[in-house]
């Protein structure tokens, strides 16, 4: 487009040129074809248009935005088009506390006061992309800067309206997937009316008042204490039961020998015994007495 508007301004300028009794009006003719060549040149070069890889180009002419769009590679297009390019590639959009993590620079975090009054700080991450046959939809509704006019406050509204739902310990703990799942729906049906597809929406950081933090690590070391007591109370309590029963065992053998034994069985006994030392070869057996006790010497 510019070199058809410098083309014109040569020709023109050529035409006052070959007018007037300057030096250069015999070079009018030479400068009205130089022009030309430069307005044919422009209008040539403004019929090819590059559009880059995972991006589409929405038409403009005069104002006048095309519903059809151009898709990445070489196209044709009429000269007097402008073309706004739209990135249709998975955009993310951060709003954190930390420094130059976001997408804008500072505390970007999300400050909301949930059911219970208190205030919490949010990290969101936002991914989302462009529809390619909603971009002039887009540029003719919201414009390309859809980013600041869209995306961000449709994504703080929508934290903020279902914070009020929950306490803030819920939100940190066993609530958070069922928040994000809700914050979830109601921005992807604000972003499909706005030709925006949203992806993924993640909650990466919930940080809580210190008065809660401090609390709930109290309430975290209390249970911790707790679970170590009655690990060492059953182990004790297993413990004395492991001694009962060794008791209870000892004082059945005692009471099995002290009842269930007979003279009889006891001199049985005491024969099996002697038997067996008997048959040693490195022992001997003297009787002595009426044989009733006998001494048993041992010797080579």
């Amino acid at each position: 487009m510019f070199l058809i508007i410098l083309g014109v301004l040569i020709t023109i300028l050529s035409y006052f040129i070959g007018r007037g009794d300057s030096p250069l009006t015999r070079f009018s003719t030479l400068i009205r074809a130089g022009g030309i060549v430069i307005i044919l040149a422009g209008a040539a070069l403004s019929m090819f248009k590059v559009v880059g890889v995972g991006q589409v180009g929405v038409k403009t002419l005069y104002g006048k935005v095309d519903n059809d769009v151009l898709y990445s590679g070489l196209n044709f297009i009429n000269p007097l088009v402008e073309v706004t390019p739209f990135d249709v590639k998975t955009q993310n959009y951060t709003m954190s506390a930390v420094h130059d993590e976001g997408s804008k620079s500072g505390d970007d975090a999300i400050r909301i006061l949930t059911s219970d009054g208190l205030e919490v700080t949010i990290d969101l991450s936002v991914l989302f992309s462009v529809k390619p046959k909603d971009a002039p939809r887009i540029l003719k509704e919201i414009g390309d800067d859809y980013l600041d006019k869209i995306v961000r406050p449709i994504a703080r509204t929508a934290i903020r309206d279902n914070a009020v739902s929950y306490e803030a310990v819920a939100l940190y703990s066993t609530k958070r997937q069922e928040f994000q799942n809700k914050i979830f729906t109601t921005i992807n049906q604000s972003f499909a009316k706005r030709g925006l597809q949203l992806e993924q929406l993640l909650i990466r950081n919930v940080t809580l008042p210190e008065s809660v933090k401090k609390t709930i690590e109290s309430k975290i070391n209390a249970e911790q204490d707790a679970q170590k007591m009655q690990f060492v109370l059953q182990k004790e309590k297993q413990e004395a039961e492991r001694k009962r029963v060794e008791a209870q065992g000892i004082a059945d053998y005692q009471r099995i020998l002290s009842t269930g034994l007979s003279d009889k069985q006891l001199q049985y006994e005491s024969i099996q015994a002697q038997k067996a030392i008997a048959l040693s070869p490195n022992a001997k057996i003297i009787m002595m007495g009426n044989g009733k006790n006998p001494i048993i010497l041992g010797g080579n």
